[in-house]
């Protein structure tokens, strides 16, 4: 048997099954999901109303090329139009994260003709070229330096800073509200406007990179209305199909009408089955009321988190919006992150000392909590 290549840490885990907040591997064993595949199954595993409409769409028809029109497209289109602020008037399908990143950069490039972007130290934004090349972790850029773009780091909430790295040069500034792989670092809504300023007084775009904030986690629809902005271009991914792989980015109208036909494309992109996937993830959207539970479920289990862990002395900070928590610690976060896994707990890590959660929406109160306390307890089995 061929093997798989191996870029990511295999855990000691078989995981055969999901549904809502919980997975089971081969064992049987029940694990409470607050990995969720790096905040792919916000909505849960297998969601009842994306279950449905990916299930009608099977007996259907599963490939159709952007060559042509296609039925279950436009009912995405429709929906996404429910939820998109209306600031954006376009979208283009993709697969991946990452590949919402590539055609947001290109688009920068296309709309002003320049090739500087701005980007935030401890940003990560997808593992391609050139998403890789506004991602700030030198353990993913090192091995392919020589072949990156060299973006000017601005430190996030650096607002001085900012202003000095743009100028008229500059195609884009890039930024994801809550900065997630880098730790779970909010950004200031002073900081998130100044971008905005300094974009539209130097002829730059605002990038708002939500694959991770967006779709409600952070209880807001997009993590960007906190501030009050209205970006350029946005990415879109992971929760907005429900656990299946799509991803999509919104422009504002001048920005998509500065392509011309065939600078961009994509074999899979609007394919069926995942424009079904997003109807069903917008109408769970909307029927579960998805960010007010995000908003409550977050802010509570915040609060505990901060009155339960604050005062451990191997906890540094406690941060994050809505269901999108961490945890800082004052050393790695693995030990931990094993001991929660043993309790049955799934956890994931951040920066260099962050112990992540990311939780389905479905998930109660009662379970953040508890996980809370997990953590609590594991932190003081690790480091007393």
């Amino acid at each position: 048997m061929v093997e798989l290549v191996r870029f990511y840490k295999t855990l000691p885990v078989k995981i055969v099954r999901g549904y809502a907040q919980y997975v089971w591997d081969d064992t049987g064993r029940r694990y409470l999901d607050y990995h969720t595949g790096y905040g792919v199954a916000f909505l849960g595993h297998r969601n009842p109303f994306v279950v449905r409409r990916v299930r009608e769409q099977l007996e259907r028809i599963w490939t159709v090329s952007l060559s042509f029109e296609n039925d279950v497209r436009e009912e995405a289109l429709k929906a996404l139009s429910r939820v998109l602020p209306g600031y954006f008037t376009h979208v283009f399908f993709q697969n991946s994260g990452a590949e919402a990143v590539e055609l947001a950069l290109k688009a920068a490039v296309r709309y002003t003709g320049r090739s500087v972007f701005v980007a935030l130290i401890h940003s990560f934004h997808g593992r391609t070229l050139g998403a890789l090349s506004v991602t700030h972790g030198p353990k993913y850029r090192k091995p392919f330096e020589q072949v990156l773009l060299k973006p000017r780091w601005v430190k996030p909430n650096d607002i001085d800073g900012l202003m000095k790295a743009v100028d008229d040069s500059v195609a884009a500034v890039i930024l994801e509200p809550v900065l997630g792989e880098g730790g779970v670092i909010p950004l200031d809504r002073e900081f998130i406007r100044a971008a905005r300023e300094a974009t539209r007084e130097h002829g730059a775009l605002l990038i708002v990179d939500e694959v991770q904030t967006g779709f409600g986690r952070t209880g807001l629809p997009w993590a960007h209305m906190e501030a009050g902005v209205e970006p350029d271009v946005m990415t879109a991914g992971k929760a907005v199909g429900g656990g299946f792989p799509v991803s999509f980015v919104a422009f504002r109208r001048e920005v998509a009408e500065a392509f011309e036909a065939g600078e961009h494309g994509s074999t899979y992109a609007g394919n069926p089955l995942a424009c079904a996937a997003i109807v069903g993830a917008v109408e769970a959207f909307e029927a579960e009321r998805v960010a007010e539970q995000a908003a409550r479920k977050g802010g509570e289990a915040l609060e505990y988190a901060r009155e339960r862990l604050g005062g451990l002395r191997a906890v540094r900070e406690v941060r994050g919006k809505g269901l999108m928590i961490g945890v800082e610690l004052r050393f790695p976060p693995g030990k931990v992150l094993e001991c929660l896994l043993k309790r049955g707990i799934l956890a994931l890590r951040a920066g260099a000392t962050v112990v992540r959660f990311l939780p389905p929406y479905v998930t109660s109160v009662d379970e953040l909590h508890g996980a809370v306390d997990a953590l609590r307890e594991c932190i003081a089995s690790v480091y007393g």
